[in-house]
């Protein structure tokens, strides 16, 4: 290690923070703060949009407009906005409130950052599910119905798997940007490895190096999910459609 650190500091790049135990286990603790940030938010943004899309789509106006107001909320304010507003704001409310009944608050900075990148991106998963849905044809929820199917299981066992299957591309893309969205989580203090490299320049003055560790390793997350997605897109092509 020591001869490739020396010829990369040659050639102007310092990683010499590499050579210290404490300052290399919280880098690596970082990539393993977010590896965990987008598995956790990647099932929960998912689940959520689904939950918004059935109640866009529902003949319900009760619930379909609040969806539908929460959606356009949601997709037009930041992300990082959002997440001061739920940390600072509703968290300090919730914190009062249990401490006034002698209980903690559970919910810690890391849960936030899940909380609020996951219903972020639910909005946008909601939006390209309706879109699926809508694309369903009517002649197939014709048959659905002469079945004898509800409105509901008509949702779940038809509407719903094929606009999935219709939506995947935008899905993907979105949880791409949901990879790269989840460098929030420093501004909060998580420790991911935007965090952990911010406290490592700070006493080091190599910005350049750790910001191209943080590129080449958002790039492999980021493409993983890629591949992830072509894949599931092949194996979930309907024959006939888009030829």
């Amino acid at each position: 290690m020591n001869a490739a650190l020396d010829w990369l500091k040659s050639i102007g790049l310092n990683y010499g923070f590499l050579l210290s135990a404490t300052e290399r286990d919280a880098f690596l603790h970082g990539l393993l703060v977010t590896v965990q940030l987008c598995l956790a938010t990647i099932p929960c943004s998912l689940a959520a949009g689904v939950a918004l899309a059935a109640a866009l789509t529902s003949p319900r106006p009760w619930l379909a407009r609040p969806a539908r107001a929460f959606v356009e909320i949601t997709r037009n304010t930041p992300t990082l906005v959002q997440l001061y507003c739920g940390f600072l704001v509703l968290n300090m409310l919730i914190t009062q409130k249990l401490q006034a009944h002698g209980a903690a608050n559970p919910l810690t900075p890391f849960v936030w950052v899940v909380l609020v990148v996951s219903l972020h991106k639910a909005a946008f998963h909601a939006e390209a599910l309706r879109a699926g849905i809508q694309a369903v044809p009517a002649v197939t929820l014709e048959a659905a119905r002469s079945l004898g199917f509800s409105r509901r299981q008509a949702l779940l066992r038809v509407e719903l798997p094929l606009a999935l299957r219709f939506s995947l591309p935008v899905l993907v893309n979105n949880l791409v940007d949901l990879v790269k969205m989840t460098a929030v989580a420093s501004a909060i203090a998580v420790g991911d490895v935007t965090y952990e490299s911010i406290m490592i320049w700070t006493q080091r003055d190599n910005v350049l190096e750790l910001l191209l560790l943080i590129l080449l390793f958002f790039g492999l997350l980021t493409w993983l999910v890629s591949l992830a997605g072509r894949s599931l897109e092949h194996r979930w092509r309907m024959p006939g459609y888009g030829q």
